[in-house]
């Protein structure tokens, strides 16, 4: 089972609809960027996928970037990227992101974290919002703080 977070804490996912593959060369259909979009699908990104590319997708309701370990930093710079082009849609990190990361995932432009249940109990709900005023321990605040 998967627990979504944000700054409020651990979540139960409030999106409902279904999550689609991004595959930029689709037969099928229901993949293709005007029909994921025209649904209100989630569109599920790889790491890899270059941000031109996800173009045709910035009115897509929801973008789902998958981190497939802790140390791949590939989809800070995917978000970053998507938010700079114009997406205002919500934008997910799942896989492998730590608690120690998720100031960095709100900073890129994420809106919440899907984990799974395993790093829901190594790392407790707890972590996480130690880190969910990440607007507050930035860089800049701490300097504008010190003098």
């Amino acid at each position: 089972m998967a627990v979504i977070v944000t700054d409020a804490g651990f979540e139960d996912d409030g999106f409902n609809a279904p999550w689609v593959a991004f595959d930029p060369d689709a037969e099928d259909p229901a993949a293709r960027p005007e029909a994921v979009v025209a649904a209100g699908a989630g569109l599920d990104l790889p790491n890899t996928v270059a941000a031109e590319d996800l173009r045709p997708y910035l009115s897509a309701t929801a973008i789902r970037v998958t981190f497939p370990s802790f140390a791949d930093g590939r989809g800070f710079t995917i978000a970053r990227s998507l938010r700079l082009m114009g997406y205002e849609g919500r934008l997910r990190a799942q896989g492998h992101v730590l608690a120690d990361q998720y100031a960095q995932a709100r900073r890129c432009g994420f809106d919440e974290v899907e984990i799974d249940a395993d790093l829901a109990a190594r790392q407790p709900e707890d972590q996480w919002r130690a880190r969910a005023n990440w607007r507050a321990h930035d860089y800049q605040a701490r300097l504008r703080a010190s003098v």
